[in-house]
């Protein structure tokens, strides 16, 4: 019999894992990323590592895949961000100043006035216990609609690990499927100065981006692909120095939000020239794995966007991301593809970008 000219030959499906970092509304950017890579058949994502908004692309993205594999997936994570949409905006995120909400996106004048100033510091005078005393968070009627945390528990299809910041113990907590709810999630997401502390099992929790943005180390402990993929929202590199004070806090803000990763980077790095070098003792050598790390940074697709944007979720904003994401997947792959499972495709030595 002949050879059927259309049948296409099978390709080997390489096993990545994702990281995922927290950003607000900049995690419509992540949706992005994620809807490119379901569509490429040569991938499969087995296990997700993420914080904050990276958190709830993570869960949004297991309910799909649960629900209906690649195709699930996707449909499932635009569903997610249109109730994002839907449900008030900027309280999403965590946006409770009126003048922001008021003036986001204005002249650039504006916000460095003194009454722009001193309406800011208002704002961090006071406490989201005063505030927001009945602790009011649209979070938790978007993530109980969208995701089947029963479901996730009994058999999520990927591996998950939700970090969160452990208030009095100044500890990182990284969650599994097995014991994820919407509690989780909002500990998960919770920005100290806009909402009430998150309490699991007697301890507060705060947004795990301050300890592990995302956190990397669970990923070499657990039976994991050896691929890393991961996708920040937060820019390493600036080229200009802030000057104003709403630039200075932004930078501060993403220096911050960065410094965890990068201090676990620079340690995997160390470890990858140990293992590189045969400075191991043999004893030593099975307690570590040589992974493969590879990112879609945001200091290309997102460096034009400030820290006020984060709470912007109106629809052709997150569109616009998620256009960006797309992007910067599918630049990866063409640039990168040919490195999964062989090397890594970053400078561990240097850091990133």
């Amino acid at each position: 019999m002949p050879l059927n000219p259309f049948k296409k030959t099978p390709v080997a499906v390489r096993p990545i894992s994702v990281a995922l970092q927290g950003g607000g509304s900049h995690g419509a950017f992540e949706w992005g990323v994620l809807d490119r890579l379901l569509e490429d058949e040569t991938l499969e994502i087995q296990a997700v590592t993420a914080a904050s908004a990276g958190a709830m692309n993570a869960v949004a993205l297991a309910q799909g895949l649960l629900d209906g594999g690649r195709e699930g997936g996707k449909a499932r994570l635009e569903s997610f961000w249109r109730q994002v949409n839907r449900h008030g905006g900027r309280n999403v995120f965590g946006d409770t100043s009126v003048w922001t909400s008021a003036f986001a996106g204005g002249s650039d004048w504006l916000k460095s006035t003194p009454g722009w100033r001193m309406a800011e510091t208002l704002a961090m005078s006071m406490s989201p216990y005063e505030f927001n005393p009945f602790n009011l968070n649209p979070l938790q009627e978007i993530l109980e609609a969208e995701v089947d945390f029963a479901a996730l528990r009994e058999g999520s299809p990927i591996k998950l690990y939700v970090s969160a910041t452990a208030v009095r113990l100044s500890k990182s907590r990284v969650f599994r499927e097995t014991e994820l709810t919407c509690r989780h999630i909002m500990a998960s997401a919770c920005l100290p100065q806009l909402f009430h502390a998150v309490e699991i099992d007697g301890e507060p929790y705060w947004d795990g981006g301050y300890l592990a943005n995302p956190a990397l180390w669970p990923l070499f402990y657990d039976k994991t692909p050896d691929d890393i993929l991961l996708v920040s929202l937060n820019p390493f590199v600036r080229e200009d120095t802030p000057k104003t004070p709403g630039e200075i806090m932004d930078r501060l803000n993403e220096i911050t939000f960065n410094a965890a990763l990068g201090a676990e980077l620079r340690a995997i790095g160390f470890v990858q020239k140990l293992l590189d070098e045969g400075l191991l003792k043999d004893n030593a050598r099975g307690r570590y794995r040589s992974m493969l790390i590879h990112a879609i940074t945001a200091d290309g697709p997102l460096a034009d966007l400030s820290m006020a944007s984060k709470f912007n979720t109106e629809w052709s904003f997150l569109e616009d991301l998620k256009a960006r994401g797309r992007a910067a997947a599918e630049a990866w792959l063409e640039a990168d593809r040919a490195n999964i499972g062989v090397r890594s495709s970053i400078d561990l030595q240097h850091g990133l970008p």
